[in-house]
């Protein structure tokens, strides 16, 4: 049986209460305001009896809205500060909630999570990029997640939903659709969180796609980071140390003079098809 919203304690008091300051150290800064908090929760569609992964739950706002939503929850928590709260939210929803003490880093994801699940997170700032590129990466796909919704620096979030041929576009923006599909679904305003970060903040949604034929994620991944490395440079010189690609730029008729941040999507798969074929 779900509690209802009226037995839970204000955010503002758990943290008093248990003394949570916010860690400069760990990227913290905590959302306190419940409606947009559930508005987070409800991104991803109806989780009612879906299982989701939480990183760095903190005092348990995210945590609660999620909880709310029916969704059975496994936070992994490297502040043991922020246990005890998390605790006493556990007894508020039985049997919905799992917390585990570690670093999200160092803890791969099918060793927590038996099944596909939804990712769900107020990611650190410190961690998320490393984070979403680790969900994100291998050949094995589909992936276990069905979705991704991640709150990150409004400029990250911008990289990640970037279209060619804009300032934001670049490597993390291939990586983010070559096999998904990605949008900005939510701005955040530095005001909504405690303490407030100097920067502003945004939610990103993915969900997987098909995933191309003839491409390795190995390559492609090589391909972008040669390319957006001078991203400046035309593509005959970013790409002239990686063996095979001029090549490849040539048999499918992409000017080497171009930039990277001017190609599609469906071009850098191209080339890295080319490299491999």
């Amino acid at each position: 049986m779900r509690a209802p919203v009226h037995a839970l304690p204000p955010l503002r008091e758990v943290i008093a209460r248990h003394g949570l300051a916010a860690s400069k150290a760990l990227g913290q800064n905590f959302l306190l305001d419940e409606q947009l908090l559930d508005r987070i929760a409800a991104v991803p569609g109806d989780l009612d009896g879906q299982d989701v992964l939480e990183i760095g739950p903190g005092p348990g706002g995210l945590t609660r809205a999620l909880l709310r939503a029916g969704a059975h929850v496994t936070a992994i928590e490297r502040d043991r500060r922020c246990l005890p709260a998390l605790a006493e939210l556990g007894e508020a929803f039985p049997g919905q909630l799992k917390v585990i003490e570690g670093d999200a880093l160092e803890i791969p994801l099918a060793s927590v999570m038996p099944g596909p699940c939804h990712i769900a997170s107020n990611l650190p700032y410190n961690v998320g990029t490393a984070l979403l590129i680790g969900w994100l990466g291998g050949q094995e796909w589909p992936p276990q997640w069905r979705s991704l919704t991640l709150m990150f620096q409004r400029e990250v979030a911008d990289r990640i939903a970037a279209a060619p041929d804009s300032d934001a576009y670049g490597r993390l923006a291939i990586l983010s659709q070559w096999r998904s599909h990605a949008r900005l679904a939510m701005k955040v305003h530095r005001s909504a969180f405690t303490p407030p970060p100097k920067v502003m903040s945004a939610i990103v949604h993915l969900t997987p796609a098909e995933m191309p034929e003839g491409i390795r994620a190995s390559r492609l991944e090589a391909l972008t980071a040669a390319a957006f490395g001078q991203r400046r440079k035309m593509l005959r010189q970013s790409l002239k140390s990686l063996p095979g690609a001029l090549a490849a730029l040539e048999a499918v008729g992409i000017d080497p003079a171009r930039r990277a941040e001017t190609l599609s999507v469906d071009e850098f798969l191209a080339v890295a098809r080319a490299m491999d074929a």
